[in-house]
């Protein structure tokens, strides 16, 4: 016993006989850690700050409607996310967005967003769409992609998407497409950002295909086909503005299922307890957390970057040095209205907007029943839940103005809301409202941040029985999430056996 509170060795001795396992971070990289390391016959703690599970994969009730709290989709360019799903039971809930596709909104107006791109990247520069929004000659600047050597763009040892798509395509495909998308998904600056790591093979694409369009064409191909385990099988792969698919009854049922599958294997879950001091012991770690220990033959890490590295710096100094820079504060308004004129879909399932747009303060607006089809069935006719993002990296620093307070962020919704989709929005059609804030939860991949990452991988590894798991390491977003978090965890399964 310390101070009162029980440790793992304390045990009955079956279960002490187990190897032990700390994981700090109930998110959903924690979570599928504490998984693995349970399926391999540990007994894991996992150690969660705040009082839910699963992160940014959360859910609140608005009008009696149960809704995704944060990431409501999931990107299908692996299956990782499907397969998780499958193992858990979920293969069924598995589906694809209503097919309207999304829109974006430009300086001077709407345009369809191309049903073909990565990112915003077009993967044929003469698709109509595509046309629309580039006019003549940004076609022609686009298409000139085609013959530029493949060495062009994927020479460096790193680049910004900016970089790469203006070297390749042209600003016009840049300011008009991949940065209403990039500011949407990624809240940040396409200049800021590592291709390498919001885009994963992308570049490599590049140098196999010949070009950055057969490169995308070749991703989203990948993305769209269905997966074995029953993604896209629902309604056929989506045509939204990227290959996404979700759970009917939103994400959030996937850490619900992932919460039931732990505690039937034993995983004790403790929540409101803050990780305060982690220290390398013989035989592992000892985690401290308040008033109470815990001892581990392993520590996994699944925190936010600037927290893990503050976590793990008095043990490994030389991560000091690697602590990544804070993600954008985001706020999303939800709003549930009843206006039957939104029945029609006049903006498909949803809209991204370009940062230099007037009047707009949104980064994105999601119609959420024009997207799943299970939730305008919930809603009912003339029910619609709309989702408003606010906040962008390049607006940290901005001023008090962007910090807006909930009352504010619901006069700047009504407003975007009228604006975007064409349709007066009033408060009087507002049946139940709601605004959850995410501070960090977009990891920050800045430019270089692909080398600091396999640093601080190697730093981890060299520190015995450490692992460390999250969005900062793996990309943004669940499928770059989850398939590193078992990648990693399987990794230490086959160092363990040996």
């Amino acid at each position: 016993m310390r101070g009162g509170h029980p440790t793992p060795t304390s045990k009955p001795a079956a279960a002490a006989e187990r190897p032990t396992a700390v994981v700090v971070g109930g998110g959903i990289s924690g979570l599928i850690a504490a998984r693995e390391l349970a399926s391999a016959g540990s007994a894991v703690t996992v150690l969660e700050a705040g009082t839910s599970w699963g992160g940014c994969v959360g859910s609140h009730v608005v009008a009696g409607l149960r809704l995704d709290s944060g990431a409501e989709s999931f990107a299908t360019r692996s299956t990782a996310v499907a397969d998780l799903a499958r193992e858990l039971g979920l293969a069924e809930r598995i589906v694809a967005p209503h097919p309207g596709g999304a829109w974006v909104q430009l300086p001077d107006g709407p345009q369809e967003l191309p049903k073909t791109g990565v990112l915003g990247i077009p993967a044929n520069p003469w698709d109509p769409e595509v046309r629309r929004s580039l006019g003549l000659a940004g076609s022609i600047r686009a298409s000139l992609d085609r013959w530029l050597p493949a060495s062009v763009g994927t020479s460096s040892e790193v680049t910004s998407v900016s970089s790469l798509v203006r070297t390749r395509m042209g600003k016009r495909v840049l300011k008009r497409l991949v940065s209403p998308v990039v500011g949407g998904v990624h809240s940040a600056d396409p200049a800021l950002l590592d291709v390498d790591m919001v885009a994963p093979g992308l570049r490599a694409g590049i140098r196999t295909h010949g070009s950055l369009a057969a490169a995308v064409a070749t991703q989203r191909k990948t993305a769209q086909r269905p997966a074995a385990s029953g993604a896209g099988a629902a309604s056929g792969p989506a045509k939204a503005g990227s290959a996404v698919a979700g759970l009917k009854g939103g994400m959030n049922t996937l850490v619900e299922a992932l919460v039931a599958d732990l505690r039937e294997r034993g995983v004790q879950l403790l929540s409101g307890r803050h990780a305060d001091a982690v220290v390398k012991t013989a035989d592992g770690w000892q985690v401290t957390a308040g008033e109470s220990t815990f001892d581990a033959g392993r520590l996994v890490v699944a925190l936010d970057g600037p927290a893990a590295v503050g976590l793990l710096e008095k043990s490994l100094p030389e991560l000091s040095g690697l602590r990544p820079a804070p993600g954008p504060l985001v706020s999303l308004v939800t709003m549930v209205v009843d206006l039957p004129q939104l029945d029609g879909r006049p903006r498909g399932t949803g809209i991204l907007v370009a940062p230099e747009t007037p009047g707009i303060r949104a980064k994105a607006l999601t119609h959420a029943t024009a997207k799943w089809d299970w939730l305008a069935e919930q809603a009912g006719p003339g029910t619609h839940v709309l989702r408003l993002s606010y906040g962008r990296r390049e607006e940290a620093n901005a001023g008090p103005d962007v910090l807006m307070d909930d009352d504010s962020l619901l006069a700047a919704a009504v407003e975007d809301a009228s604006a975007l989709l064409t349709v007066p929005v009033s408060r009087a059609d507002i049946v139940d409202w709601d605004v959850v804030r995410w501070a960090g939860a977009l990891p920050f991949a800045a430019v270089g941040h692909k080398q600091r990452v396999e640093q601080v991988r190697r730093a981890c590894s060299a520190a015995d029985r450490l692992t460390v798991v999250g969005g900062w390491l793996a990309g943004n977003g669940l499928a770059a999430v989850v398939a590193d978090t078992r990648r990693q965890l399987a990794s230490v399964r086959e160092d363990d056996s040996r």
